[in-house]
């Protein structure tokens, strides 16, 4: 396409004046990008680097300098949010927030904004209804392919054909494109393809009127400027400066109806940072943010890599995960340049199990709101949802609101309130001899999906991840009490529930690293690095193109930090569980004198808990609670078990519950064993997590000091 130059404005004693305050706290880059002239402008925008204070300063100057009016500017991001935060940045510089004003919306807004206005120059009389639920036809379209019609399936299936339009893949060519592209399907690709043309076909009544979603509302956009030449002129004359925010992101429909709203014209800045790049799954292409200058040689192109968010250790680190990518995205990459004071190092963890991590990471953050972070400010990020639930239990313990963002509390899951639901039914009829209690939680949850192999599709995966964290849940607590009956365990998952009613504000923040995208903190903790999470399992499978997605995700989590990072990974699920590796993203980023890195080096290769009598693997989880195998000698201070129960005893009346809500039988015979004499010793004992270690900590180690003395 031939560029489209606009005239240069003559000189006017103002000019330079307006020019000094349009730019006025601004760095030379960021001034660039302002001052740039109209036409076609790419600002390669780092994290933390200012864009969004950047792109609405140069907005606001271009109206200033009289080089456009503030109706003819169209500003377009891709979520609400965002939106609203570019709304509010223009009502400051006085040009947006009333009618006539600079419009900032989502692309869907936009385009529903305007097909409204032109629907019926294309169409008539014909009407168009916006569908807010899909599910019903969706449901309807999958029955006739003869899939299931679970709410995880229709889920997944009504993500694939949101990805396959944002694609511009049609129902007939869907089969050959998942196969070219060799993309994960939910279903059989045949299937799919029905699914999709049924539910196309549903949506168009016999006498024309039309359902639309909200892809649709784009593609009908995109057709009515394409084919109705006066809607064309007409939406060309008013709109004639166009602005795209994270251009990364964009999907080829989206840059379809972009491409319909400039016509022959180049007055367009975008902004993006193809580092981070993390929505390729949903559509996304950065390849129009990379194409830009070769689309339009003539373009001002500003690189913003003066990084005000991140202190220099942060940045620093951030600067070496995305500096090992690899493929074209790495090839622009942009190297942060911090300019905040200095800060403390990034500090790197490695744990026997998740729950001690979680443990360990709330007794950090109690340091940090000590310290004076406010707990809004902290964060604790995974990389999918199922991973929170050990965090919450640990902050609940500690006594530390939270809060979570991106999806539901553990607890609040729906299939988590099934399974206790069924659970809880289960727990009123008589068990068999010889069924156990993890037996049993096993079998109800098969039912409700948790199968031995990981599903296909996103949703029934997320489901499944819950499920599995329920079951392991309750391996913990049985390991910890195994004479734990149903309708005990009943009883400690509703009492766990309960237990856990975060405030909605003022709390730590958990949330999955996608949902963290554009949000930052004070401090935070990216847990979970292992192979298999972060990079996850399916990149793993899939091309190295996946795992360089993951890598770019992980470069997002750790530009979210201000000041406070700690890095983390936890060598098994649960105490005694199958051995993992820590990720492939870490590697050569742990200093050598770090104390995860001294612990690694002098760690034995891990084959699990061994006994701390013979240095034998431990292969129950009796065995693991004690530390010690069942033959090797207990060196049990009987006078100091007498007295732990005993003060268990007075504990429990006291709080009107049972003994072995306080401790169980194994673990008070754990410290009568172990006789840990200061705290880390003791919370290294299963069962003690960072709220009884807080309620009853000072009081076992008083008992174990007595003991010692007589």
């Amino acid at each position: 396409m031939e560029s489209v130059r606009h005239p240069t404005f003559p000189a006017n004693p103002d000019a330079r004046s307006r020019d000094a305050g349009a730019v006025e706290g601004l760095d030379p880059e960021q001034s660039a990008a302002v001052l740039a002239p109209r036409g076609p402008v790419c600002v390669l925008a780092g994290a933390g680097t200012g864009k969004t204070r950047t792109i609405t300063r140069r907005i606001a100057h271009l109206v200033d300098t009289g080089q456009v009016n503030p109706g003819q500017v169209l500003a377009v991001t891709f979520t609400a949010r965002a939106a609203g935060e570019m709304r509010t940045r223009l009502r400051s510089l006085g040009v947006g927030g009333a009618t006539g004003n600079v419009a900032a919306q989502t692309f869907h807004a936009a385009a529903m904004r305007q097909l409204r206005y032109f629907w019926p120059r294309a169409f008539g009389d014909a009407r168009w209804e916006l569908l807010d639920n899909k599910f019903p036809l969706i449901s309807r379209a999958a029955r006739r392919a003869g899939l299931d019609t679970a709410t995880d399936t229709l889920r997944d299936l009504s993500s694939e054909i949101e990805w396959a339009k944002a694609t511009l893949i049609s129902p007939e060519n869907y089969v050959e494109a998942v196969g070219r592209l060799g993309r994960e399907s939910p279903a059989p690709p045949q299937k799919v393809a029905a699914v999709y043309g049924h539910y196309e076909d549903s949506k168009v009544s016999p006498d024309g009127d039309r359902l639309l979603d909200f892809d649709d509302m784009l593609i009908y956009m995109t057709q009515i400027l394409t084919i109705e030449p006066g809607a064309a002129d007409e939406f060309r004359s008013r709109y004639r400066c166009f602005v795209v925010d994270e251009y990364q992101d964009v999907t080829p429909v989206q840059q379809g109806l972009l491409d319909a709203w400039l016509g022959e014209r180049d007055d367009l800045t975008v902004v993006g940072d193809a580092n981070q790049t993390i929505y390729t799954f949903t559509g996304a292409s950065p390849n129009y943010l990379l194409d830009f200058s070769r689309r339009f040689p003539e373009a001002t192109v500003v690189r913003l890599e003066r990084d005000y968010r991140s202190t220099p250790e942060v940045v620093d680190l951030a600067n070496r995960v995305i500096g090992a990518a690899r493929g074209r995205i790495a090839g622009t990459r942009l190297r942060l340049i911090g300019q905040r004071p200095s800060g403390p190092q990034p500090q790197f963890a490695e744990y026997d199990d998740e729950p001690a991590a979680a443990t360990s990471i709330a007794i950090e953050i109690k340091h940090l709101i000590k310290a004076g972070v406010a707990p809004s400010e902290i964060a604790i990020l995974y990389r999918v949802n199922a991973q929170s639930e050990n965090y919450e239990q640990a902050l609940t313990e500690a006594g530390i609101p939270y809060q979570v963002r991106g999806g539901e509390a553990f607890f609040a899951r729906t299939e988590v309130r099934q399974a206790m639901r069924q659970i809880a039914t289960v727990a009123n009829r008589e068990v068999k001899p010889g069924v156990t209690t993890i037996d049993v939680v096993r079998a109800v949850l098969g039912e409700l999906g948790l199968t031995e192999e990981e599903p296909s599709g996103a949703q029934a995966r997320a489901r499944w991840e819950s499920l599995k964290a329920l079951v392991q849940l309750t391996e913990d607590m049985v390991a910890e009490n195994p004479d734990l009956t149903l309708p005990q365990l009943s009883a400690e998952l509703t009492t766990r529930s309960e237990a856990r009613h975060p405030p909605t504000v003022q709390g730590v923040t958990l949330s999955s690293l996608h949902a963290a995208k554009g949000l930052e903190w004070d401090a935070v903790f990216l847990v979970g690095l292992t192979d298999g999470s972060l990079p996850i399992s399916q990149a793993i499978k899939g091309s190295w193109e996946d795992v360089e997605e993951e890598r770019r995700l992980f470069y997002v989590g750790v530009t979210r930090a201000r000041e406070h990072l700690h890095l983390s990974w936890a060598l098994a699920r649960n105490e005694g569980g199958r051995a993992r590796r820590r990720s492939r993203f870490l590697t050569d980023l742990i200093p050598d004198d770090s104390p995860a890195s001294k612990i690694a080096k002098e760690r034995t290769p891990r084959k699990g808990p061994t006994c701390r009598v013979c240095g034998s693997r431990l292969m129950d989880s009796t065995a693991t609670l004690l530390g010690r195998c069942a033959g090797c000698p207990s060196d049990l201070d009987e006078n100091l078990l007498v007295a732990l129960k005993e003060w268990r005893r007075a504990r429990a009346q006291a709080k009107k519950v049972p003994p072995f809500v306080v401790f169980s039988d194994k673990t008070l015979t754990a410290i009568a064993e172990q006789r840990p004499t200061d705290t880390a010793a003791l919370v290294s004992i299963s069962g003690i997590g960072a709220q009884k270690l807080d309620e009853y900590g000072e009081d076992l180690l008083d008992l174990v000091k007595t003991a010692g003395q007589k």
